[in-house]
């Protein structure tokens, strides 16, 4: 792919997000249809449509206009998020989306892309640091260890004691209840 359509294609949100300073939740969400018509390009019938429905989906009506600046952490990742999903792509690339959000605005970005990654069918690449949220939420879990792939494929099967050992460095025990893999000291 070219520049343009790798930037239709795959949307990327990074750990740390860019000032988004005197801007609507709205009008930043707008910012995620620059890949289809440039930054000088006037936004059409369909843009705004997608701007609507991406803000629909994340459930950020209620921040798409106010500033984005005056919103709690989780509300503005909400609304980044939001942007990407206006951008149209197939695949969302997603570094430590839960970074500075406490364990409520976690739990609840999650559930937000586990279940717009189910209902639009879309390929999802997520960092994580948190092995359990990522065993709870993720179909396929890629561990590494000095940059290099160590270990993948289903919860229950990469994460293992023999596992956090040798990636971590830590004598953490896994869980099994059912299904659900836990990681705890």
């Amino acid at each position: 792919w070219g520049h343009r359509e790798f930037a239709r294609q795959v949307a990327f949100l990074p750990q740390h997000l860019p000032s988004a300073e005197s801007l609507t939740g709205r009008e930043l969400v707008g910012f995620g249809r620059y890949p289809w018509h440039g930054l000088l390009g006037r936004h059409t019938q369909a843009d705004e449509e997608a701007v609507e429905r991406a803000i629909a989906l994340t459930h950020t009506e209620a921040f798409a206009d106010r500033l984005v600046d005056t919103l709690s952490g989780g509300e503005r990742q909400r609304v980044w998020l939001a942007m990407l999903l206006a951008q149209g792509s197939r695949f969302l690339l997603l570094d430590e989306p839960l970074a500075a959000l406490d364990i409520a605005h976690q739990i609840e970005v999650l559930a937000l892309i586990r279940k717009l990654c189910d209902e639009l069918d879309l390929g999802v690449v997520i960092v994580l640091h948190d092995i359990n949220y990522a065993a709870a939420y993720a179909d396929q879990i890629v561990a590494m260890k000095d940059g290099r792939i160590t270990h993948h494929g289903a919860a229950r099967e990469v994460v293992t004691d023999a596992m956090l050992s040798e990636v971590y460095g830590t004598s953490a025990r896994v869980h099994r209840i059912g299904d659900t893999v836990v990681v705890a000291v």
